[in-house]
């Protein structure tokens, strides 16, 4: 995790920028404004709305990476919104994260993969990339994953390993933000202590060989903004687990909530916003043109809203 710590201190921001483009999201006008390009460069006139979407959806992408550069660390694409487009939409992620790499910023793969033998070993290719006979190839251009614990062990090992072997992290799921979470998460377990503690002792020590140089280990774990008070019980838990927090601005979350999240350093934590600022245009009622500057200004916010109620960000080591 001693990229993204660095990042994120050099930054003194310690937020993520989600980039989960839908076709409700994307102003209309960067959608339409590829129509006429994207008909010449099909075969079939059925393939045009899929199509269209995904150079719309990178465009867009690429305006807010531009905007965003200078402010936050990281970005997190969320894989099922190009999926949902099928193969251009893919590529449209494999391209967000490789541009966003090339700006300089930490990408962080929301893929919530999860499986057990040669199948999680697979999917841990997006942190080894592929190996042939010219040598490595990162096809995903990722620097982090997010990870389904719900295999156990099995299912974790292949990332983990691929992770430590190529400086790169996992966010495993933990506590997240959703409402129906607590179905599973807030169960409890014979000894008395709740499935998402359970998995939090899990993640420790998953991570436990992997403790970098700044306290933290190449396992990180989810951990809703909408649950302060466990988040300040799973920071004291799990000391060297660095926390990826969703559930900030749209989904209620603000500064006071995430704040137990962090550590005295001001470290710990990545706070999510996706929706707060792709759809800064659309709160603030500007120009759709504005998309990108609205997404700055919102960043710009949700930075000084944080920084405020954790202080300077100080590395350790």
């Amino acid at each position: 995790m001693d990229r993204l710590i660095e990042a994120i201190e050099e930054a003194q921001n310690p937020s993520v920028v989600g980039l989960d483009p839908t076709p409700a999201l994307v102003p209309p006008q960067v959608v339409d404004s590829f129509t006429d390009e994207v008909r010449e460069s099909i075969e079939d006139e059925s393939e045009l709305p899929a199509a269209r979407l995904a150079v719309a959806y990178f465009e867009f992408n690429r305006a807010i990476i531009d905007a965003v550069a200078d402010i936050v660390p990281a970005v997190k694409p969320q894989i099922a919104m190009y999926e949902a487009i099928g193969p251009a939409g893919v590529d449209t992620y494999t391209m967000t994260c490789e541009y966003a790499q090339q700006q300089g910023l930490y990408v962080l793969g929301d893929i919530k993969r999860g499986d057990i033998g040669s199948t999680a070993a697979a999917y841990a290719g997006h942190l080894s990339g592929v190996t042939d006979g010219d040598g490595l190839y990162d096809p995903w251009h990722e620097d982090a994953v997010t990870v389904n614990p719900y295999l156990g062990t099995d299912g974790i090992t292949p990332f983990v390993e691929a992770a430590a072997a190529h400086d790169k992290d996992i966010f495993v799921l933990v506590r997240t933000s959703n409402p129906s979470s607590s179905e599973l998460q807030e169960l409890e377990l014979a000894g008395g202590e709740k499935l998402y503690e359970r998995t939090a002792d899990l993640v420790e020590g998953w991570g436990a060989d992997t403790i970098g140089r700044h306290g933290y280990s190449h396992v990180g774990a989810v951990v809703g903004a909408t649950y302060p008070a466990q988040l300040g019980e799973m920071r004291e838990k799990a000391p060297h687990t660095f926390f990826l927090v969703p559930g900030y601005g749209a989904q209620g979350g603000g500064a006071d909530d995430v704040a137990p999240a962090f550590d005295k350093n001001g470290l710990g934590a990545i706070i999510n916003s996706s929706r707060g600022i792709m759809c800064a245009w659309q709160k603030e009622k500007c120009d759709e043109h504005d998309y990108a500057q609205a997404a700055r200004r919102e960043a710009i916010r949700m930075r000084d809203e944080i920084c405020a109620r954790i202080g300077e960000i100080r590395a350790n080591g």
